[in-house]
């Protein structure tokens, strides 16, 4: 299992190093649509929806991508961002305190998808035509966050964060990921980004380095729950020894659109 997973892992990172430096621009927004068709087929199966709904919906959610491309506007990027950004820093903690279940059939369902899915996507191609670095040290950011709050929820791990929902979370993994953000920020910002403190000082942007590693973990809580109770265990089988691509981007979904608005926001402010 630990084999399939590190094998399926390092194909996952070519394969986005590829796209990433190789593709032109229409080509990166077709690979991003591609990448919310497979999260809106996920997602829409989470709630058992039948399958022509959920190719329907990837469809539905690639064209909107794209489209996005097409616009091209500041303005209604922002407006999508803001919508994310809303969600997750004001209706997602207490829907995850409460538990909260969706019911009334599809639409419900369909329309969060659409604020969660579709901003995520749209950011990861924005933030691409912004800097690349930037995206890719972002992306980063979550992985840090994962890979040490894993082993420092192994080798610490006693209060459970969040029992109903993911019991394998620990708040000593949530605190080792911060702090091993933290380092990651001090030699990220020292080394590749010094006009990221400079303009803003010190502990502000290691302050926003800490609030997007707890979105992250909203985000990744957020998908435990629906998982939990649709009776699922991953969102698909699609990546051997991953589970499925919302099992892997979940908390990039909390994050991304909000470093998308900064980086818009920096860039009006600085033209």
């Amino acid at each position: 299992m630990l084999r399939e997973r590190v094998i399926t892992a390092l194909l996952m990172l070519a394969g986005l190093l590829a796209a990433v430096f190789y593709l032109p621009t229409n080509g990166w927004w077709i690979a991003c649509g591609a990448l919310g068709l497979a999260a809106a087929w996920e997602w829409a199966g989470l709630f058992h929806l039948p399958s022509a709904v959920r190719w329907g919906y990837g469809v539905v959610v690639a064209a909107a991508v794209v489209a996005f491309a097409a616009i091209a506007s500041p303005a209604i990027d922002a407006a999508l961002f803001v919508l994310s950004a809303l969600f997750w820093m004001l209706v997602a903690p207490p829907w995850l305190k409460q538990r909260w279940r969706l019911s009334g059939g599809a639409v419900l369902p369909l329309i969060l998808g659409l604020v969660i899915l579709l901003p995520s996507a749209v950011a990861l191609a924005r933030l691409r035509e912004a800097n690349v670095w930037l995206m890719l040290a972002v992306m980063a950011v979550v992985w840090v966050a994962d890979i040490a709050a894993y082993f420092g929820g192994r080798a610490f791990g006693r209060r459970k964060l969040a029992p109903e929902i993911s019991p394998g979370k620990s708040w000593e993994g949530v605190y080792s990921g911060l702090a091993g953000v933290l380092l990651y920020g001090a030699v990220v910002f020292s080394v590749w980004m010094p006009f990221v403190p400079q303009r803003l000082g010190w502990p502000i942007a290691l302050m926003l380095l800490l609030a997007l590693s707890a979105l992250s973990v909203i985000g990744d809580l957020f998908e435990s729950l629906l998982k939990r109770q649709a009776g699922l265990k991953d969102s698909s089988g699609l990546l051997p020894g991953h589970g499925g691509v919302l099992d892997r981007i979940d908390s990039l979904t909390s994050t991304l659109p909000l470093v998308a608005l900064w980086a818009l926001v920096w860039r009006l402010a600085g033209s």
